[in-house]
């Protein structure tokens, strides 16, 4: 903890000093040190890393990025399909849309400009039967709606001369989408954010906050201090930030934290639901049986067990759905997520891929990686859109 009192110095040498009188309501403040901060970002993911650098690079502000794992970027933002959308499936003018489409096209001219590794390799929605063919005519009409460039339906035949191993009876071609090495981009954006001044400090967990008239007061853990702690005994921070700007992008966890965050209306905060995907690799082969990304047509509120390429040209098939109901928000919190993928899984993968990829041999599916995404709607929910509040949120003391 001496190392963040000394990072929490270093960062904000030119704000003022702690005023000397505080009135603690939810607990005792006797040997809890405390600093001011400017802006404190809650989360080293790629959201909370893109924040940190807009904030020092664009607006001067001093950052200090607090990660609770050992380095950044190693929850969701590195446990996915590294794939980068083209904006087809979101509700034509939501805001899920319009971001989709225009971070699409940011997100190019950003990898080009600071040589990310990326492909924009393309990808096929497809219809494996002519029952599908309806739905497949929607998306068309829906990216066409959301200004998705270079839409174009594809008969089977076109299709499967594109991709000789593919199965489909007609397919909607959007030119698009690719892949890219989220890694990189982390490492690119945090780089530039420290050279602006940020500070990013490790192995540390935000576990709380009150707040004291207008100003919030973050309560502040090393990581490995919680791993024995049995949530159920009282435990103080090991140090207080008293910050000017706080921005929750704890991503599986920033809901949870929010809750715990002492006179936040918890009207405002969303319901937290989870789904874990598993993703399973492709063995046994020497040429990789697709060069273009293969979806399904969408069902259940996910995008199905579709292929997906890593820039080395490695298949690797998922994520298939499995919500999970049983994270209290302490776990959350301390990161304690299962992200094993067990081999048994495979048997429910082989008939969703090989609708799709008739030759897929048995045995050929290896375990890879799992991933959880932190959603604001449970299953069966629908459609929910970005929320954004602004003055109508409210402040409330308890």
């Amino acid at each position: 903890m001496m190392k963040l009192k000394k990072l929490v110095r270093d960062s904000i040498r030119n704000l003022a000093e702690t005023p000397s009188i505080i009135v603690w309501k939810n607990f005792s403040s006797a040997g809890v040190p405390k600093e001011m901060a400017d802006c404190v970002v809650i989360g080293a993911g790629v959201v909370g890393i893109a924040v940190a650098r807009e904030l020092s690079l664009n607006f001067g502000r001093n950052v200090l990025v607090i990660e609770s794992a050992s380095s950044f970027g190693t929850g969701t933002s590195s446990r996915n399909s590294q794939v980068i959308h083209g904006g087809i499936y979101y509700p034509a003018k939501s805001l899920k849309a319009y971001f989709c489409v225009r971070g699409r096209r940011l997100l190019y001219e950003y990898c080009k400009k600071h040589a990310i590794p990326h492909k924009q390799i393309g990808k096929l929605i497809v219809a494996s039967r002519h029952e599908e063919v309806p739905k497949l005519n929607y998306l068309m009409n829906l990216g066409n709606e959301n200004g998705v460039e270079g839409l174009r339906m594809m008969e089977g035949s076109e299709a499967m001369a594109l991709e000789p191993e593919l199965q489909c009876v007609r397919a909607l071609w959007s030119p698009t989408s690719g892949i890219i090495d989220s890694h990189s981009l982390m490492l690119s954006q945090t780089g530039e954010a420290e050279s602006q001044g940020t500070t990013f400090c490790y192995n540390n967990t935000v576990v709380g906050a009150h707040l004291e008239g207008q100003q919030i007061h973050l309560h502040i853990s090393e990581t490995e201090s919680l791993r024995n702690w049995d949530c159920k005994s009282q435990r103080y921070p090991d140090v207080v930030l008293l910050p000017k700007l706080v921005v929750n992008a704890a991503g599986l966890s920033s809901a949870a934290l929010a809750r715990c965050f002492s006179g936040l209306n918890r009207g405002v905060i969303p319901q937290s639901y989870y789904s874990r995907g598993c993703y399973f690799s492709l063995s046994n082969t020497t040429v990789p049986p697709f060069r273009h990304l293969i979806y399904p047509i969408p069902e259940d509120g996910t995008l199905g067990v579709h292929v997906t390429l890593d820039l080395d040209g490695q298949v690797k098939f998922g994520p298939d759905i499995e919500w999970l109901n049983d994270i209290d928000d302490i776990s959350s919190i301390q990161n304690k997520f299962d992200y094993t993928v067990h081999a048994d899984r495979a048997k429910e993968f082989y008939p969703k891929i090989r609708k799709y990829y008739p030759s897929l041999k048995d045995g050929s599916l290896q375990p890879g990686y799992a991933g959880i995404r932190p959603r604001v709607s449970g299953p069966g929910n629908g459609f929910v859109d970005f929320i954004i509040q602004n003055k109508t949120v409210r402040i409330v003391e308890n």
